[in-house]
């Protein structure tokens, strides 16, 4: 059985906090006039839309009860996490978002506290948009994600492929086949794009269920202590084998792939298939509307089931209270309030992708039923799994993301997988389990 100890800071996250301990002053129990001044921190600068729906929550609560004035601060996603990192010894504010898959991490690392909401409230909300550590809930979300292949209906009936369907999709062997005869066709540079250009989360969120898919995974999820055997087992081999083969076949894109590419070969023809989430379908409609294409030979797909069924990412930004904040009642209050369904819908309705709970589906233009995107919905439902919930997956990830990048440029698979699996063991080791024990 799996125990989690006490928890204690990640060794990476000591040597953070030590040098910028004194970058941000301690937060105090700040009160505006009568109100208690909860502060809040969003990774959201730069997206004026998403900012509008928190602007509108924000007034709807504060304008809700007498007791407290939620105020937020937005920083760039690319200085958001260094900022929460600096301020974790006594300046964080009240409410912070997290990616859902660091969760676990920020939990251990008392950068979270658990959350404090009603069940009623919490069983509404998709489970992949809620993050959990030690069987405590320590954040939620409002949105999720989902990726699929993005595919023209007209060049697969031109080339006898079969449409997938959820319950029928495509098999390994049937979808390594379609590859290489939309590649034979010479219409297009490549028959498939992954997104090699994006080296970042993606990789672990868009590669690692194909592994899992093949069998395999990022870690023993019985026990979250190594990643022995399957990172590095013969269905990992086989995945990572498979995968350096679209290189060598030039059935991909490689990872000198630019922005620009990845993002107009779709809709340009330059691609038959792309691998993509939901938050590209509006571009991808409206660039093919721009291009005079009807939007009604664009699928979305499911993921192939390379063996062990089809599998897809799933977790997406989510928010969470901090130990610093002076008014967790109030921070928890807060929550509950924006979790209200059409709040939820609104997010859906900006950032395009799909709300977290099923009672907001019908309040959105995308996708309540019949809608252009509610085939996502149905994918995530269907095929999501979230990336291992243990603080090991920060180090997990960029493990992950190094060995791709190595077995797309030729490295042997076997040897690469086995030196990723001992730096993941590695870490694990000297953070004690990072809380987990047989």
């Amino acid at each position: 059985m799996i125990q989690a100890r006490a928890r204690r800071p990640a060794l990476t996250v000591v040597a953070a906090l030590v040098s910028a301990a004194l970058v941000f002053p301690t937060v105090a129990a700040a009160q505006d006039g009568d109100k208690k001044v909860i502060e809040m921190w969003t990774h959201s600068a730069g997206n004026p839309a998403e900012l509008a729906v928190y602007d509108q929550i924000i007034a709807d609560f504060n304008a809700s009860q007498d007791e407290y004035e939620v105020q937020y601060t937005s920083f760039p996603q690319l200085d958001y996490n260094t900022s929460v990192i600096s301020a974790s010894q006594g300046g964080l504010p009240c409410l912070l978002d997290v990616d859902g898959p660091n969760t676990p991490a920020w939990a251990w690392s008392g950068i979270l506290q658990p959350l404090d909401l009603p069940q009623e409230v919490v069983d509404t909300i998709l489970p992949s948009a809620t993050g959990y550590w030690n069987d405590q809930l320590y954040s939620i979300g409002y949105w999720d994600a989902a990726v699929a292949n993005y595919a023209r209906k007209s060049v697969l009936e031109e080339n006898g492929i079969r449409i997938p369907t959820l319950e029928e999709p495509w098999t390994l062997d049937e979808f390594d086949a379609a590859l290489e005869t939309l590649q034979a066709t010479g219409d297009f540079d490549y028959a498939w794009d992954i997104g090699m250009r994006d080296q970042g989360e993606w990789y672990p969120y868009a590669f690692s269920p194909f592994l899992q898919s093949f069998g395999g995974d990022l870690i023993d999820r019985s026990t979250y202590l190594t990643a022995e055997g399957v990172l590095n087992g013969p269905e990992a081999v086989a995945f990572g084998e498979w995968f350096q083969s679209l290189f060598e076949r030039g059935l991909v894109p490689g990872p000198s792939q630019t922005q620009a590419e990845q993002e107009a070969g779709f809709i340009d023809g330059n691609y038959a298939i792309q691998w993509n989430g939901n938050w590209r379908a509006v571009p991808t409609i409206d660039g093919m509307e721009a291009n005079g294409e009807s939007v009604d030979d664009l699928l979305f797909l499911p993921a192939p089931d390379f063996g062990h069924g089809p599998k897809i990412g799933a977790g997406s930004w989510q928010w969470g209270v901090t130990p610093d904040c002076p008014y967790p009642e109030g921070a928890n209050a807060y929550l509950e309030f924006s979790l209200q369904p059409q709040y939820l819908a609104e997010f859906a309705n900006t950032t395009g992708l799909f709300p977290a709970s099923a009672a907001a589906l019908d309040m959105t233009e995308m996708y309540q039923e019949g809608g252009p995107l509610a085939v996502f919905f149905d994918l995530s439902q269907a095929q999501a799994v979230i990336r291992p919930p243990t603080p090991a997956y920060t180090n997990i990830a960029l493990t992950f993301i190094n060995a791709m990048l190595d077995i797309a440029n030729g490295a042997d698979v076997q040897t690469t997988l086995d030196a990723a699996v001992d730096e993941i063991d590695a870490d694990i080791a000297a953070n004690d389990g990072y809380g987990f024990s047989e």
